[in-house]
């Protein structure tokens, strides 16, 4: 796989497709590339370019852990290095939760550079702003103050990291704790604020203020409950609502292989979608 340096920071990434409009697609979660691999190319089969990535902190790419920002902006704000290196701006950017938020922090903070929105499973609200600062942030935090930054490679999300980049070892176990925990803390803050906002990371006015083509398909579940998509779309000033489940379920989190099974659907949404509108 191509790797870049962007802001500092070694970046793991591929381009599926070779012609066409620049895409760029991110997952949920910390979850690798790996997850929009398959409907990257759905869409690169329909004539488009599709940037995909590890963001920092995840996947194979660099571990880079310094409590600036939030650690959302820091991925907008690679993600637009990265996509302007590649010379794929202006470009079509689409994220599922995690990915969704970055998407929507992109716009905002680097106007301009995008074309459209592809968002799903939007997140919001006090269920989810807990259940994620704990997920993200309070369990690396304990893990630190328990066992050291020992404990902390152990734990899932590090263990993964590290063993697809070896070298991530030697950045997280250089670190102080103190330094660590200083730096999740400020990042657990930013989920902890974000619990009355419609989406997390961005208030009634941010969304107002996106002017790009967007299309928003909502969750169904605590994590990403369909009214929090659909305020989202109704906020956004140029937004149409495409629902493919029309339950809202009372778990914490609907099944990922159950949205996979429908991502021939997704994909049809995506790209009709981007075929009316631009």
């Amino acid at each position: 796989m191509p790797r870049m340096t962007v802001r500092g920071v070694d970046l793991n990434y591929e381009i599926v497709g070779e012609a066409g409009p620049w895409v760029a697609l991110m997952p949920g979660g910390r979850r690798s590339m790996a997850a929009v691999r398959s409907l990257a190319g759905r869409m690169a089969g329909a004539g488009y370019r599709v940037v995909i990535h590890d963001r920092r902190n995840c996947g194979a790419s660099a571990l880079a852990i310094d409590g600036t920002n939030s650690e959302y902006e820091q991925w907008a704000d690679d993600l637009h290095a990265l996509l302007g290196e590649l010379g794929a701006l202006p470009a079509i950017i689409g994220g599922s939760s995690s990915g969704c938020r970055t998407s929507l922090l992109f716009c905002l903070r680097h106007p301009g550079a995008a074309r459209a929105l592809l968002l799903w499973r939007v997140t919001g609200g006090g269920y989810a702003s807990e259940r994620l600062a704990f997920n993200y942030y309070t369990q690396f935090i304990e893990a630190a103050r328990e066992g050291g930054m020992a404990a902390v490679a152990e734990t899932e999300h590090f263990a993964e990291v590290i063993a697809a980049n070896p070298a991530n070892r030697e950045r997280l176990l250089s670190m102080e704790v103190e330094t660590f925990v200083r730096a999740m803390t400020r990042w657990r803050r930013y989920f902890l604020e974000g619990a009355d906002l419609p989406v997390i990371g961005a208030t009634d006015a941010d969304l107002a203020s996106i002017g790009v083509p967007a299309i928003v398909v909502p969750g169904c579940d605590l994590i990403h409950p369909m009214e929090t998509g659909r305020r989202a779309q109704r906020l956004l000033p140029d937004a149409e609502l495409f629902e493919m489940f029309h339950v809202q379920h009372d778990v914490e989190m609907y099944p990922l292989e159950l949205w996979d099974a429908r991502e021939d659907e997704l994909a049809a949404a995506f790209l009709g979608f981007l075929e009316r509108r631009l």
